[in-house]
């Protein structure tokens, strides 16, 4: 079931700057119940700790996204969890957006939840019902770009990744304008230990690449003289502690 997706990510923001930038890496996509068992020189290449996720103090993660569904009053979420993450590599990781395809006990589709970090160590999920076609909106409630006010309303198209990868995460604000656009295409591969190793190999450190590449582009707008906006205090949510 362990698959990698060799995936590009891009941003795209139209206003008030237009910026456009694409980054290469790879992302795991695992049952929260089966994670990956590696052999053991590979394990530092791949290593998935409940402490990255939720409010980090779960034995594992599963526990974690069970607490968190509780709290939000999730009964139906019985069944088999998928997620698609970075893993840590060399004892480093972050991820931008961890997502969620949660299914009840008969297999069919109960949720999604979209786990958000920023790079101040702040952490929000959102609790998503998706549509017919894979469509689900929530309002945004985490600061994550420090040129962005925290308001305006996600639109996401989250479908489950299978042959491809195929998701979309748009940010509407007042006006009608979509000042904000991040996409994530890639093609799977078995999680093989060469298929690994050759991930691996491709995007050293991908992790270390993620964080250095968001904060590479946020000098550059800030160089270009876009403002950066107050951060304000973000509030732990229930079943996040």
């Amino acid at each position: 079931m362990p698959a990698l997706y060799r995936c590009v990510v891009s941003h795209t923001r139209s206003r008030p700057l237009r910026h456009h930038f694409r980054h290469r890496t790879y992302l795991w996509f695992v049952d929260l119940d089966r994670l990956p068992r590696l052999p053991r020189a590979l394990r530092p290449l791949a290593r998935f700790d409940a402490r990255d996720h939720f409010g980090g103090t779960a034995p594992d993660i599963r526990t974690g996204l069970d607490r968190f569904l509780a709290a939000q009053g999730v009964r139906d979420a019985d069944g088999p969890v998928l997620m698609l993450a970075h893993a840590r590599v060399l004892g480093h990781v972050f991820n931008p957006l961890t997502l969620y395809w949660c299914h009840r006990a008969d297999g069919s589709p109960s949720c999604v939840v979209a786990e958000v970090h920023n790079t101040y160590g702040e952490r929000h999920c959102y609790l998503l019902r998706p549509d017919g076609r894979d469509t689900a909106e929530a309002d945004k409630e985490l600061y994550v770009s420090p040129f962005f006010p925290v308001d305006g309303r996600y639109r996401m198209r989250l479908p489950e990744p299978a042959r491809t990868l195929d998701l979309t995460v748009r940010l509407h604000r007042d006006g009608g304008t979509t000042p904000f656009t991040a996409a994530v295409r890639g093609d799977r591969h078995p999680a093989t230990p060469t298929g690994l190793l050759r991930a691996a190999v491709r995007h050293r450190w991908s992790t270390a690449a993620v964080s250095a590449a968001i904060r590479f582009h946020g000098i550059r707008l800030y160089l270009r003289g876009l403002p950066v906006q107050p951060r304000p205090r973000h509030r732990t949510q229930e079943g996040m502690e």
